[in-house]
């Protein structure tokens, strides 16, 4: 019951992201504000549904909702904002609630089977905000890159306009600013 119910948010949630992606900001700012309003109902459901397990396995199932929750509104919150920040940010909060799942799921067993399971969430976890970082620093370097291109090519062009003269000269120069 638990993996159809999740699958269902996480597929209503993204055909609502493929639906926007070339919406006004208005309209993004709607579908952002609904997707959020229906995860937070979704949410509460798959809590409520929750309560029919006992023990550690409603724990589990209560970080499984959390778990699609958070995905849900940190990718209602990239196509919304579209920054890397957001990108960034997304990638933590769901790094942090995978985390704390696969930490409840630790709980079911004990010693030195336990202490694995817990270490082997944390080295997940950690590698995770690793990537989130890493993606952002990639995304800033392809823009450095871009911008150090995009002046090059005009220091090319500006040369080219050096063996102009007069009105041409001038013309090409500004064509080169544009």
């Amino acid at each position: 019951m638990k993996k159809p119910l999740s699958m269902l948010i996480l597929a209503t949630a993204s055909l609502g992201f493929v639906a926007v992606s070339h919406a006004s900001p208005a309209e993004l700012k709607a579908t952002y504000d609904a997707t959020k309003k229906q995860s937070d109902a979704d949410y509460k459901a798959a809590k409520e549904a929750c309560d029919s397990h006992k023990g550690n396995a409603k724990d589990v199932c209560v970080k499984e909702a959390k778990l699609a929750h958070v995905k849900t509104i940190a990718e209602a919150e990239v196509s919304y904002k579209g920054t890397d920040k957001a990108r960034k940010n997304a990638r933590m909060d769901i790094a942090d609630a995978n985390y704390e799942l696969a930490k409840e799921k630790c709980d079911d067993q004990t010693g030195n089977n336990k202490d694995v399971c817990v270490k082997e969430a944390k080295a997940a976890k950690t590698a995770a905000v690793a990537d989130a970082k890493a993606g952002k620093e990639i995304s800033e370097a392809r823009k450095d890159a871009r911008e150090d291109k995009a002046d090059a090519n005009v220091a090319v062009q500006k040369e080219k306009c050096d063996a102009l003269a007069g009105a041409e000269k001038t013309r090409c120069l500004d064509a080169v600013k544009k």
